[in-house]
């Protein structure tokens, strides 16, 4: 009987293309990894990867072992995890990544709440604006938009995904309103650059009708950051195109203000992202169940919505 260490390693590594990479995600030395892999292949009599100074590849044996356990292994890994909850309540430490500015303004208040009904739960939160590989990098769940679905990997909805133009009202002292898509080409714009691919986002604007029309804004400046690009138009320094929960506690307070309010851009859903198995460990299911009654109580989807 192959030992659970073994197999895992063979499982990660193969996802992570290498050694090292897999020793680093499973807090091992690479020489570890190395060992359980090479113990692996003894046992079985095949061999399970081509190894090469630059490149570790997957043999046909390998591919054809690696389809048979990766998806018994996160469901024996899954019940592993139910059976050590603290007197049958979730336990076990909760990995989840979502943006950074979103993270903060609407899960970290909810922690409180969440940890006095799972105390056992240790978070694990990371904030950061980029699309994560969930099943390789380790993460229960990942909150965001706008997002292909991977192989694996199952999506909650919570909202819809929608972006407004916004601007400060000091902002037209000394210039008009722009009334539909082609006054935007008279305005200075706060441009959002994507931190994945280090390209400007361009999003077409659409109306209740679906008519499509391009954003035309002045490049005046770009940001990473959709909450620095909204305090920079809070500075009256521009027009911003920022999604709706970024957007919403500066609108609420009317530091800002919509601009063209029938218009807007549609980038997707927003949801909550996990691993697709049959055996959901009690931690990450206790967790989704509570963001999306928050969601529900809150109203967040009718606030969320730019229409």
């Amino acid at each position: 009987m192959e030992s659970m260490s073994s197999i895992e390693c063979f499982v990660r590594s193969a996802e992570a293309g290498s050694f090292s990479e897999a020793a680093r995600r499973l807090s091992l030395t690479s020489a570890a990894v190395g060992k359980n892999v090479a113990k692996l292949e003894t046992n079985l009599g095949v061999r399970l990867f081509q190894r090469s100074t630059r490149s570790l590849k997957l043999t046909e044996a390998g591919e054809l072992f690696l389809a048979e356990v990766s998806g018994g292994l996160a469901t024996i890994q899954s019940a592993v995890a139910n059976l050590a909850n603290v007197d049958g309540q979730p336990a076990g430490t909760l990995k989840i990544s979502m943006g950074t500015g979103f993270g903060r303004t609407y899960i970290v208040p909810l922690l409180a709440d969440f940890l006095k009904l799972y105390p056992a739960i240790v978070p694990d939160w990371h904030f950061d604006n980029r699309r994560v590989d969930m099943v390789a990098e380790g993460f229960d769940a990942a909150i965001g938009g706008g997002f292909d679905l991977p192989p694996g990997v199952v999506a909650r909805a919570l909202a819809p995904a929608h972006g407004v133009l916004v601007a400060a009202p000091n902002y037209f002292a000394d210039k008009a309103m722009p009334r539909v898509p082609e006054d935007l080409a008279q305005h200075d714009g706060i441009l959002i650059r994507s931190p994945q691919t280090g390209r400007i986002r361009s999003w077409p604007l659409r109306n209740h009708v679906n008519e499509q029309m391009p954003i035309t804004l002045r490049t005046r400046m770009t940001m990473s950051d959709p909450d620095a690009a909204c305090e920079a138009a809070q500075l009256g320094l521009g027009i911003a195109l920022i999604s709706m929960p970024n957007a919403l506690h500066y609108l609420e307070n009317k530091k800002l203000i919509r601009v063209m309010p029938d218009w807007y851009v549609d980038i997707g859903t927003l949801s909550l992202y996990f691993t697709a198995q049959k055996l959901l460990p009690a931690k990450t299911r206790a967790f989704v169940d509570f963001v999306v009654e928050h969601f529900r109580k809150e109203k967040l989807a009718k606030r969320f919505s730019a229409i």
